[in-house]
């Protein structure tokens, strides 16, 4: 007996889907609050995503309404890839970490070779009898400092403060702001940069926890400028110095296997820790799983599953290294449904 066309169609349309996984809500928008700073006198937009510090973790999370992760891990990056940044604890009120001035940035994208998201910071505070203004640049911060009217005070927190707009540039946004399940990874991160109402909204792409359970996460910058390039995101190539640090955490991309939605068009990746977790980064070094016969891959969802696999034989993992560089993406985990 002949099968019809319709159930030919449909056998076809099974086998299709036999390796193919779909997550649902794979790519959804997260809409996260900007903040207005300075570098060399002209406005910079950024947000504030991690803290290696509790306490600020508290402060800049009730300050802005919208849930700032901590990252302990944070406080190990080595000082060439954190760029310094001022913060005021007193004078002229405005959108501060503390609630004053907006921070001092000492470097921007347009910067490439000093540029990093990760911040360290000096608290910048006005003496007795001095006159508080605004200062917008390291150079006036310098000069009150000579004149005795501020004191700078270096403070061991870092602070994951991805710039989006900079006197010399912003982050792409994306043409095609609908997004689907099968949205592509490349082309920009950023469906929205809104400077009046003060927020910017990224896509959020599902993965894995180290356990399985679903976590969602941003990219802001990455290096080398190969993937930076591909994802849309800042070119960041101080973060290079994290690749054999503690402050970056392993995340593992699947290069072959099931299609899906990770980043190379396979199953979405697994990430070491997530946050909660003592071992949370933003900060991301890059393995490749590789399934031996992509053809019985199945779907790995925690880092037992993926050791198991590799003690069996079945897959391969090795450390991203495009362009020949050492690779290091920064992919604050959020929660976009807040």
């Amino acid at each position: 007996m002949e099968e019809t066309h319709e159930e030919e169609h449909m056998e076809e349309t099974e086998a299709d889907l036999g390796s193919v996984l779909r997550l649902s809500r794979a790519n959804v928008p997260a809409t996260i609050p900007m903040h207005q700073g300075y570098y060399n006198g002209e406005d910079v937009y950024y947000i504030i995503t991690d803290s290696s510090d509790p306490t600020h973790a508290e402060i800049i999370t009730a300050n802005q309404g919208w849930q700032v992760e901590l990252a302990p891990l944070l406080k190990n990056a080595p000082e060439d890839a954190l760029s310094k940044v001022y913060l005021f604890t007193n004078g002229i009120e405005g959108d501060g970490i503390h609630g004053y001035q907006g921070q001092i940035f000492t470097s921007t994208p347009a910067q490439a070779d000093v540029y990093s998201a990760l911040t360290s910071h000096v608290h910048v505070m006005w003496n007795d009898g001095a006159s508080p203004r605004v200062l917008d640049s390291e150079a006036m911060v310098m000069d009150a400092a000579e004149n005795n009217e501020i004191t700078l005070t270096p403070i061991d927190v870092v602070l994951n403060m991805p710039q989006i707009i900079w006197p010399e540039g912003q982050m792409m946004v994306k043409e095609d702001k609908t997004l689907t399940d099968v949205t592509p990874y490349g082309g920009g991160q950023v469906l929205d940069i809104d400077t009046e109402e003060m927020n910017v909204t990224f896509i959020a792409h599902r993965g894995w926890g180290p356990d399985g359970r679903t976590i969602y996460y941003i990219v802001t910058d990455a290096t080398p400028s190969g993937p930076a390039g591909m994802m849309g995101v800042v070119s960041s190539p101080t973060s290079a110095s994290l690749i054999a640090n503690s402050a970056a955490v392993d995340l593992y991309q699947f290069k072959n296997g099931l299609t899906g939605t990770g980043p190379l068009g396979f199953q979405p990746g697994i990430a070491a820790g997530a946050p909660g977790d003592a071992n949370y980064s933003p900060m991301w070094r890059i393995f490749m799983i590789g399934w031996d016969n992509p053809e019985t891959a199945q779907i790995l969802e925690t880092i037992d599953d993926m050791n198991a696999y590799r003690e069996a034989g079945l897959i391969d993992i090795g450390i991203a290294r495009p362009m020949d560089s050492d690779h290091i993406v920064n992919c604050p985990f959020i929660d976009p449904f807040q």
